[in-house]
C-alpha cells in the first residue's frame, strides 16, 4: 500500500487527509458529529456554506449554522461572498469572537442563485475580484488558516482553475480544493480527475486537494496516486453513508475491511441522526422532519417498498420513525452497489449569470455588496 503524506492546513494536521466537503442543508452539525464517530475523530469535517453578509449582519439562522459540538476540532467554517469588504469583515469577526480555527471560501457552487449574482463557481472568471476577495480574506485571518474550493471554470470555453489557482498562492491561500467539473456540467458526466493532476503540477508550493467522483474509500486512494494531490473532499459520496469516513480511515491505514452495514444497523444510524437533529434544533419534531432528506440515501439499494418510503418520508416524530423502521426487513445485508454514486447526478448546461459577465474577466463593474447573499446554507 501507498503511504501518503498527512495533510497540513495551517498548523492543522489532517490525516488521513480526507475532507468532508461543505454540502448545503446536509453539514450541519449533527452530519458532522455522525461522520467524526465513524471516522474516530479523523479528518476535517466543514461547515455548511456561511454568506459573509449574513454572519456580519448575525442572521440568526446563520448564528446557529456556526455552532460547532465542543468536540469538533479544528472548527472549520465555508464562506461564500462577493464583496471583498463584507468578506474581510466576515473573516475580522470569526478571528475576534473565535468562532473557528478554519476559514474555506467557496468558489465552486453551481446553483442558479449564487451564480446569478456573481458568486461561487461564477466568480473565479473575475480575476481582480477573485484576487481582492482573497487579499481581504488573507489580510483578516490573523493566523488562521484561509483555503478556497473552486471549480474548473464556468463552461469548457471559461476554464479559470489555473489562473485561480496562481492568484490563490500569491495572495496566501494555505490549500486549494478542486472539484474537476465546470459549472455548466453541474453534477452531470465525470468528474475530470486530470484537471486535479494539472493544478497540482502548476500550484507546488500549496496543498491541492481533488473532489468529484469519490464513492468509495477506494476511489480516494485512486484519485491520490492518479493525480497527486495532497487529499480528497469527499460530497455525495456519503449521503446516507456516514460510516464511509469509517471507510475512508481503513484505506489511508490499510487496517481492515470496509464497512457493509446490514438494515439494522442503518436503521440505527437514521434514527440517530434524527435525534440529533432534534436536539440541534431543539425540537424533536422539526429534527425528524429535516431528516426526511436523507431517508432515500440511507435506504438506497434495500429492498423497502414504495408504500413504506412514502411512510417513513412523512414521519414527525422518532416514535413514528422507529415504529416504520421495525416494520422492515432489518435482517438484510448492505446491497451490492448501493456504495456507488448517490446524490445529484444530473448536469445543466446553462449557467445563470450577470448580464455581460462573460465579455471581460478583467471587468469588474456592476459586482457590489449587493450582491451579497443574505442568508445561509446555500
Amino acid at each position: 500500500m501507498t503511504a501518503f503524506s498527512p495533510l497540513a492546513i495551517g498548523p492543522h494536521i489532517v490525516q488521513p487527509p480526507v475532507v468532508l466537503a461543505p454540502m448545503a442543508g446536509i453539514t450541519n452539525a449533527p452530519f458532522r458529529t455522525l461522520c467524526r464517530e465513524f471516522s474516530g475523530g479523523k479528518g476535517l469535517f466543514v461547515s455548511e456554506m456561511i454568506t459573509t453578509r449574513a454572519l456580519v449582519e448575525r442572521n440568526e439562522k446563520t448564528m446557529q449554522l456556526i455552532r460547532f459540538d465542543a468536540t469538533e476540532q479544528p472548527r472549520s467554517i465555508q464562506l461564500y461572498g462577493v464583496d471583498p469588504v463584507t468578506v474581510g469583515k466576515a473573516v475580522r469577526m470569526i478571528v475576534d469572537e473565535d468562532l473557528a480555527d478554519h476559514i474555506d471560501l467557496n468558489f465552486g457552487c453551481p446553483v442558479p442563485k449564487v451564480t446569478r449574482k456573481g458568486g461561487g463557481s461564477a466568480l473565479p472568471y473575475k480575476r481582480p475580484l477573485l484576487r481582492a476577495i482573497l487579499h481581504e480574506a488573507v489580510a483578516n485571518a490573523g493566523d488562521l488558516p484561509v483555503t478556497m474550493k473552486m471549480r474548473k471554470g464556468i463552461d469548457d470555453d471559461h476554464i479559470t482553475f489555473l489562473d485561480a489557482g496562481r492568484i490563490a498562492v500569491e495572495e496566501g491561500v494555505t490549500a486549494i480544493a478542486l472539484h474537476g467539473r465546470t459549472a455548466a456540467q453541474h453534477y452531470g458526466g465525470t468528474a475530470d480527475w486530470d484537471a486535479i493532476a494539472r493544478l497540482k503540477e502548476h500550484v507546488p508550493e500549496i496543498p491541492v486537494l481533488g473532489n468529484g467522483d469519490i464513492w468509495s474509500a477506494d476511489d480516494a486512494l485512486r484519485m491520490m496516486r492518479e493525480t497527486g494531490c495532497d487529499g480528497v473532499v469527499v460530497g455525495r459520496g456519503c449521503l446516507g453513508r456516514p460510516w464511509l469516513f469509517a471507510d475512508l480511515v481503513a484505506g489511508f491505514e490499510g487496517t481492515g475491511a470496509y464497512a457493509a452495514p446490514g438494515l439494522r444497523v442503518v436503521a440505527d444510524a437514521m434514527v440517530r441522526h434524527a435525534r440529533l437533529l432534534g436536539e440541534w434544533l431543539g425540537d424533536e419534531a422539526r429534527g425528524v422532519i429535516d431528516f426526511r432528506k436523507h431517508v432515500a440515501w440511507y435506504l438506497k439499494g434495500f429492498s423497502v417498498g414504495s408504500e413504506m418510503r412514502k411512510k417513513l418520508a412523512i414521519t414527525s416524530s422518532l416514535d413514528e420513525l422507529r415504529a416504520q423502521l421495525s416494520e422492515l426487513d432489518l435482517d438484510q445485508p448492505w446491497p451490492v452497489g448501493a456504495d456507488g454514486p448517490r446524490g445529484r447526478t444530473s448536469g445543466n448546461n446553462r449557467v445563470v449569470l450577470p448580464d455581460g459577465w462573460l465579455k471581460d474577466p478583467y471587468d469588474c463593474a456592476g459586482v457590489s455588496e449587493d450582491a451579497e447573499l443574505d442568508t445561509s446554507g446555500g
